[in-house]
């Protein structure tokens, strides 16, 4: 006798449709059971589908959601390669019959072109080992009344509706690429499911909520339409035995021989809730087509091992427990309660009060390790900050999402869950301030916009921010006097409006001391000891023809930095002067350039009334008072002692 093969083992899974009904049930059970396994979440939040059917898997290091359209070609592809996805379960779809009455188009959009992107891209990855596409019973068509044999894998496929014909559209997809290319799909074709998160289009959930408000249930027609319904555990527990036993080209019926009338469903949830039948139960209009009965064999997934193990009952009362105990789970429902709802009449119900509740319970119970979220990867800043956090082996990501997309910053907070937000993200100009002043719109969105939406949302979360800002708000005056010492302190109001960059972070900075989750640091022409950065002050100022000569306040980064994750540590707030003790003039930097790195090298000067004919928009030249953080860090060297000791002692030539 022949050993049956091994069970099938992916590493990495991408769940589509995964906040709807179904695939969340798979996708909590999966990453629950599986820990070894990656869970790679996808759903672009439609009307029926909320984050919150996820929640049970958001603590889990194993998933990962991603907010996407699966008719988005570009992302897909991306995404198979990015996240060596190895398999796929593909939920996602438009799954309403009424609906697809209504507004057929949308479901031939994302059930038959999507699906078609899903497989095209499958192809391209070359990667994928098993591609799981969930269909429907309905592909079958109506079975007749007087039967009792179901229909089997191998029937005949006859839609009736366009919900219907377009699953059937793309299973005829599946098994063209499986035939014509060898993509290992395996499609199932399963009966109506019911229990928790089902959003309330659909016909128990509706009953149940219409029920608990004392209104009428309607039923179509004269509610003679047979129906199967399984639980939403026994199904998910289905689509685990299909992922792993299931064989490559077939097709798997998930059904149930235990029928009911809809006119018996409403009679059980109304016998729930203690309710006269006569006087709750309306007869409506009935659908233009409604199939009088769908049957399936379900003898083969049977044959794997799968079994049916909740009785109609026990299930009905935890699906009636659970809506009784989440009433607002869905929001305003109002429309999908019609006796014939539409898309056009729902509202989605993923709102931004969901999202915080997950980014608050996804950073709770952290413990003392720390993990920060860096935004800013491709600036100098930035990357920095992730080598030193390497380095300190710090655990970090860099955020993916664009700072004025509060949506998108929600989701890398859900996904990373740090301890701490760090923003180097920003617009400093290309190559320098003076494209900000043809540019203002762009500036504008980014450094006051983004970096505002930032806040809030980790305000609203409870998390830190780490916020790179600039001491190029202020130039020398009377008060604060070229070659005084006397320093523009943490308190003190912005004079510096030459810039449009300096009037956008000096008009942020100013609406940031309204949050107290914000430690707000002033760079000031930040020097590394990376000579070959064109970013670097000393090698930008080595490269001019000719430069001014006015002492100024500077950051050395390679001090200051490490400075800035101890600051995070020590939970520091409010405004900081960012930048070494004492000041550095341009001339001086120049003389020790030449002592310690090239003998040979000369430079110009010229005044700032030159200056003037070769840039756009007047510079910033200022001294910032370092009191406060030297009090906080007593080691602080003084600006001119930490560019010999970072910058030109290592790279003094011999």
């Amino acid at each position: 006798m022949s050993s049956k093969p091994a069970p099938y083992v992916p590493k990495n899974v991408l769940i589509t449709g995964a906040a709807g009904f179904i695939p969340s049930h798979v996708t909590n059970r999966l990453t629950r059971l599986y820990p070894e396994y990656r869970i790679v979440a996808l759903d672009k939040l439609d009307y029926c589908s909320s984050l919150k059917n996820l929640e049970p898997s958001y603590s889990s290091p194993n998933f990962k959601f991603v907010k996407a359209d699966i008719t988005s070609a570009d992302l897909i592809n991306y995404l198979l390669v990015e996240e060596k996805i190895d398999t796929i379960m593909h939920f996602a779809a438009q799954t309403h019959v009424d609906n697809s009455f209504g507004n057929s188009f949308e479901f031939t959009i994302n059930n038959i072109y999507g699906t078609h992107v899903l497989l095209e891209a499958c192809k391209l990855a070359k990667s994928i080992k098993r591609f799981i596409h969930v269909s429907t019973d309905e592909v079958y068509g109506e079975t007749d009344l007087e039967t009792d044999i179901g229909n089997p894998e191998a029937s005949q496929l006859l839609p009736t509706n366009p919900y219907s014909a377009t699953k059937a559209g793309a299973e005829m997809l599946v098994m063209a690429y499986h035939r014509s290319y060898g993509l290992p799909t395996i499609t199932t074709r399963g009966n109506n499911v019911y229990g928790p998160n089902q959003y309330p289009e659909k016909l128990i959930p509706k009953f149940i909520i219409l029920a608990m408000k004392g209104e009428r249930l309607p039923i179509h027609g004269d509610g003679s339409n047979v129906r199967s319904y399984l639980y939403s555990d026994d199904v998910a527990e289905a689509f685990d035995v299909i992922l792993h036993k299931g064989v490559i080209g077939h097709v798997y019926n998930i059904g149930t021989k235990k029928e009911r009338r809809v006119l018996d469903v409403a009679e059980d949830i109304c016998k729930l809730f203690g309710l006269n039948t006569q006087e709750v139960i309306e007869l409506v209009q009935d659908r233009p087509f409604n199939d009088q009965r769908y049957f399936l064999d379900d003898q083969k997934l049977k044959k794997l091992g799968w079994q049916e193990s909740t009785p109609w009952e026990e299930g009905l009362k935890k699906t009636l427990d659970w809506y009784t105990k989440y009433p607002d789970w869905w929001g305003d429902i109002t429309g999908a309660l019609h006796p014939h709802p539409r898309i056009s009449n729902i509202m989605p119900s993923h709102d931004e009060g969901c999202l915080l509740q997950l980014i608050k319970g996804s950073t709770e119970g952290c413990g003392s390790d720390l993990k920060f979220l860096i935004y800013g990867r491709t600036g100098w800043i930035g990357g920095l900050l992730g080598k030193m956090c390497e380095e300190r082996g710090i655990a970090y990501e860099y955020g993916s999402g664009r700072l004025q997309d509060r949506n998108s910053l929600m989701h890398d907070m859900i996904r990373v869950k740090p301890t701490h937000v760090f923003n180097a993200a920003g617009v400093t100009g290309r190559p320098n301030v003076d494209w900000c002043e043809s540019h203002k719109v762009e500036t504008i969105r980014t450094n006051v916009a983004g970096t505002l939406t930032l806040a809030d949302i980790c305000r609203e979360a409870d998390i830190l921010v780490m916020n790179f800002a600039t001491g190029c708000i202020f130039e020398y005056n009377e008060r604060h006097p070229l070659g005084s010492g006397i320093g523009f302190k943490e308190e003190h109001k912005p004079n510096f409006t030459g810039s449009f960059y300096s009037k956008t972070k000096a008009m942020v900075e100013e609406l940031l001391k309204e949050y107290d989750n914000v430690c707000t640091l002033r760079v000031r022409m930040p020097i590394s000891s990376d000579l070959s950065n064109p970013r670097n002050f000393i090698t930008k100022i080595t490269r001019y023809d000719k430069v001014v000569n006015i002492p100024n306040s500077m950051t050395v980064l390679d001090e200051l930095l490490p400075i800035s994750i101890e600051m995070a540590k020590r939970n520091c707030r409010g405004i900081w002067n960012f930048t070494n003790p004492g000041v550095v003039s341009h001339n001086e930097i120049l003389e020790m350039y030449r002592n310690y790195i090239d003998p040979k090298f000369k430079w110009q000067n010229f005044d700032l009334q030159e200056q003037a004919k070769v840039i756009v928009a007047p510079r910033s030249n200022n001294e910032l008072d370092t009191t406060k953080l030297k009090k906080e860090f007593p080691e602080l060297l003084s600006i001119k002692e930490s560019i010999i000791k970072y910058v030109f002692g290592p790279n003094k030539k011999t």
